[in-house]
C-alpha cells in the first residue's frame, strides 16, 4: 500500500513540474523525461535518432500512427518492453516485420528506442519530432 502511494506522489510530482516519465520499474530512474511536450532527455533523443537512423517510419508511419506496419502509439499501450525488444531484434517476417538484431545501432540503442515509442504511445511525447532538453 505504501510503495502505490509513493508511486501515486512521484507522477503527481512530476506532472506538476511538467515533466512526465513514467518508471521503468520501483527501483529504476524514469524511462524517459519530456517538458514541454516535445523536449526530451539525452537518452530519449538517442532513441529518436534510432528510429530515424533505422528508417522505421517507413512502415509505422512518421508519426509511429502507422501505415503497411501497424501503429505503435497504440501498440506499445499493451507490448510489453520484453515483447518489444523481442519483436525489433527477431522481427516478425510473416507479417513483414524485418529483423534488427544484427544491427549495432538499433541493438545497442534499444531501451532509448522503447523509451521514445513510449514517450509518443503514453501521450507524453505529444509530437514525433523532439528535441533534447537543453
Amino acid at each position: 500500500m505504501m510503495f502505490r502511494l509513493n508511486s501515486l506522489l512521484v507522477s503527481i510530482a512530476a506532472v506538476a513540474l511538467g515533466s512526465v516519465a513514467p518508471l521503468a520499474s520501483a527501483q529504476d530512474k524514469p524511462l524517459y523525461k519530456v517538458v514541454d511536450g516535445y523536449k526530451v532527455d539525452a537518452n530519449t533523443m538517442k532513441g529518436f535518432r534510432t528510429w530515424r537512423a533505422a528508417a522505421c517510419d517507413r512502415c509505422h508511419g512518421a508519426n509511429q500512427e502507422g501505415m503497411v506496419g501497424p501503429s505503435l502509439v497504440t501498440s506499445l499501450k499493451t507490448l510489453s518492453k520484453e515483447d518489444f525488444v523481442k519483436t525489433v531484434r527477431d522481427g516478425r517476417l510473416d507479417k513483414g516485420m524485418q529483423s534488427f538484431g544484427s544491427s549495432p545501432q538499433v541493438m545497442d540503442n534499444i531501451d532509448h528506442l522503447y523509451a521514445y515509442l513510449k514517450g509518443r504511445s503514453d501521450g507524453a511525447i505529444t509530437r514525433s519530432k523532439v528535441e533534447e532538453i537543453q
